[in-house]
């Protein structure tokens, strides 16, 4: 008989009282019992839900504090000198000093968890001796038996993904390193069968990137050893986000079952099931429902998927489940009250994913007449939305397909527009600047939720974000920074902001998805065609201009951010939708330019996450991400600055693709990964200006003057002094104002000091 299964689920709850449990405890107004107890209840109310939804097979252990790669960590010891760990059970205060820092000790490198908007803690090697300090699987299992009556399927990150998601060894580190985990996991794998538990799920997603044979050798050999002496406990190894690299020996490996995605590389993984075949001994957990994005599923189409599947797989060895965890996707639609129906009515999120996942498996197991009612309303919903007008405009379509998607170069190359701005801008040696964004008080949210409401009057809304600008452009001009940012107080989020001022978007009351830690964002909803309709940034970066004679940047989200920090249509290829953003950015830019502001940062730190995980497509995406960047921002003149910002992702083998984007500027993240990232320019000759990030702006911690030096003469040490800038790594919204202030003083102090090394004095 099909079985219905779930690979991960929300952590956050309905309503994020998972963020407010968290931030309340870092806030020092709950204790680490109270915050314990409280997370239980969210933990156990998730997986409540899903035993009342009927799931068989209910992941336990994919509920976290903070991040699971950080709890992998916690789990097997690795954890870096500077906490000053003892061993044993790692405390919650050495846990979330790894992630957000003390103030002894930076946090460790935060990057994004393969090609999603989700962000993992770095495992950091430094030759360590791997101990296990609690069995984590088995608490989870443990609780959700005793609690809930559930025989849960505990969920492990793999060791070859966990090894590879690492960072501090050489190649020739491998062989101990897997010697020194593979005992971890078998002792975890032996108390979990000496605890009586039927399955366990352990995620190897690093299967479904460009991994050699000889790599894939070595996945073999650990799984070899990994189930030697384990015969009572049946194991999963689930993959997802793309196809697996190599198919026959994936399906060879000595376990009881497969996780393979049907969605994202579905066509290849289908491709190769149906050449190659399954083991007939062996569960296919088949993701048939998309687990990233946010759109109800065709059922009647992924029931003939299902059908073709079960070609190669007997039902009794097929399990039915979501492409991946569902902590990519919200919580639930029900929360949404204001959504126009049609639109609603197409979207599904994490419980209305199950409830798809239902209705196939009462499909397969009891007929399509037990389900007629529900795959009749499902075909109705979909043929109503996509008939909806917003869906295909021709005036969208028109401008898409014609010539000016090829007019992506500047008018002349970057070494005739570095003269030209230099004379412009008069800027002094390593110029400092900031990302865009400063602190959004409780003050700043509550009055923006007045105005939304209609509490407050436009004006007075408007009153009240010049009076916070102000305040901001003459904290700058104190601290002595040299290029200024108004603060965008007026935007909830970087990309929420522009899609509430484009055609082609909706937006949710409460879909929130967790990013990092305790931080949520709710995308925007790519439903129709994207266009430009009035300007968007203007005002503000006009008023603050108006209130300084230092240079203020116009601040912008890139296309290629807009698309992957948004749940895009599926019924356009991603490049197509891009374009159309593209398109309306370009006519903002030209608004800004002509409105007298001439340095426009374009931010696209989610460039590079949209990058396939097959090195063999990386290709073809940057091709038409780059032009995208280029069409938005081709048209300014010479004298106009394009600045741009990425954050938080390995850019070691993107360099190439960072300068082909043509940005005068461009802002990196350096600190969080110890300035890692500068050795990519020892092999790669970067000639355009830029800016690494000299302090980690998700720590609460204000750093050093000293550590920020350091940052900088590294910096020094690989790039001309001409082409440097100072910044923090991202922007400041989230930050508190002392903490934001001092920071900045410590930079342009630090800034100073490196001046003054160089022989260079600012007045």
């Amino acid at each position: 008989m099909v079985k219905s299964s779930i690979a991960g689920y929300p952590v956050i709850g309905e309503n994020r009282e998972w963020k407010r449990a968290l931030e309340a405890f870092w806030s020092k107004k709950t204790s680490v019992e109270e915050l314990l107890q409280t997370t239980k209840e969210i933990r156990l109310a998730n997986l409540k839900k899903q035993q009342q939804a009927g799931v068989d097979q209910i992941a336990v252990g994919d509920f976290t504090l903070y991040d699971r790669v950080l709890d992998t960590s916690a789990m097997f010891g690795i954890i870096p000198a500077r906490y000053n760990w003892q061993g044993g059970q790692v405390s919650t205060s050495t846990y979330f000093s790894m992630a957000r820092g003390n103030d002894d000790a930076v946090a460790s490198e935060m990057t994004k968890w393969f090609n999603t908007n989700y962000h993992y803690i770095v495992p950091e090697y430094e030759g360590q001796r791997f101990q296990l300090t609690e069995n984590k699987p088995l608490a989870a299992y443990r609780e959700a038996k005793q609690e809930l009556g559930i025989e849960g399927k505990p969920v492990l990150l793999g060791p070859y993904t966990l090894l590879k998601l690492s960072k501090g060894y050489e190649e020739k580190d491998v062989p101990s390193i897997i010697l020194q985990l593979i005992p971890l996991y078998q002792k975890v794998l032996q108390e979990l069968q000496d605890e009586g538990v039927q399955w366990v799920q352990i995620d190897e997603p690093i299967l479904c990137t460009s991994i050699t044979s000889d790599e894939m050798k070595a996945v073999t050999e650990i799984y070899s050893q990994l189930t030697k002496n384990i015969d009572g406990l049946n194991i999963l190894l689930q993959t997802y986000f793309d196809s697996v690299e190599h198919y026959e020996d994936t399906i060879a490996l000595p376990v009881t079952g497969i996780g393979l995605d049907f969605v994202h590389g579905g066509d290849k993984n289908l491709e190769n099931l149906n050449k190659i075949g399954f083991p007939k001994d062996k569960v296919l957990a088949a993701g048939i429902i998309d687990g990233r994005n946010i759109w109800r599923s065709d059922l009647d189409a992924k029931l003939i998927l299902l059908e073709t599947i079960k070609q190669q797989v007997k039902a009794e060895k097929l399990w039915i489940q979501p492409s991946s965890s569902l902590l990519h996707v919200p919580v639930t639609v029900r929360s949404e009250k204001k959504l126009d129906t049609t639109i609603l009515n197409a979207l599904a999120f994490a419980d209305e994913k199950i409830k798809e996942i239902n209705i196939l498996q009462a499909a397969l197991t009891q007929g399509k007449d037990s389900v007629s009612a529900d795959l009749k309303q499902n075909k109705e919903s979909l043929v109503a939305f996509n008939a909806l007008p917003a869906r295909k405009r021709p005036d969208v379509r028109d401008a898409t397909s014609g010539s000016i998607l090829s007019d992506s170069k500047r008018n002349s190359p970057f070494t005739e527009r570095k003269v030209k701005q230099q004379e412009k801008f008069q800027l002094p040696l390593l110029p400092t600047t900031t990302i865009g964004s400063f602190p959004q008080t409780p003050e700043v949210r509550a009055t923006r939720n007045k105005w939304r409401k209609g509490e407050i009057t436009d004006q007075q809304y408007k009153d009240f974000v010049n009076a916070e600008i102000k305040e901001w452009i003459d904290i700058q001009e104190d601290l002595g920074l040299d290029v200024l940012v108004h603060g965008e107080f007026e935007r909830t989020d970087m990309v929420e902001y522009f899609g509430e001022k484009l055609d082609g978007f909706v937006f949710t009351e409460k879909a929130w998805v967790q990013s990092y830690g305790s931080r949520c964002v709710k995308p925007p909803i790519i439903f129709g065609d994207v266009a430009f309709t009035e300007a968007m940034t203007v005002e503000e970066s006009v008023y603050a201009k108006s209130l300084t004679d230092h240079e203020v940047k116009g601040m912008l989200t890139g296309p290629v951010t807009i698309l992957n920090w948004s749940f895009v249509r599926d019924d356009l290829s991603r490049e197509a939708v891009t374009n159309q953003i593209a398109l309306a950015l370009r006519k903002e830019i030209e608004s800004l330019e002509a409105a007298g502001i001439h340095m426009i940062q374009v931010d696209e730190p989610a460039l590079r996450e949209g990058l396939p995980l097959k090195k063999s497509e990386w290709k073809q995406y940057l091709d038409w991400a780059v032009n995208a960047f280029r069409v938005s921002t081709a048209s300014v003149e010479d004298t106009t600055q394009i600045h741009t910002h990425m954050c938080y992702c390995d850019f070691n083998h993107f360099i190439e693709a960072i300068s082909d984007l043509d940005a005068d500027v461009i802002s990196i993240e350096t600190s969080r990964s110890h300035g890692d990232l500068i050795e990519s320019f020892n092999s790669y000759h970067y000639d355009k200006g830029i800016g690494l990030g000299v302090y980690d702006i998700h720590s609460p911690r204000v750093p050093a003057v000293e550590e920020m030096t350091e940052i900088i003469d590294k910096g020094l040490e690989v790039l001309d002094p001409s082409q440097f800038w100072i910044n923090p790594d991202c922007g400041l919204k989230t930050r508190k104002r002392e903490e934001t202030v001092a920071a900045l003083k410590n930079m342009v102090i630090a800034t100073e000091v490196a001046r003054e090394r160089l022989g260079v004095t600012v007045k």
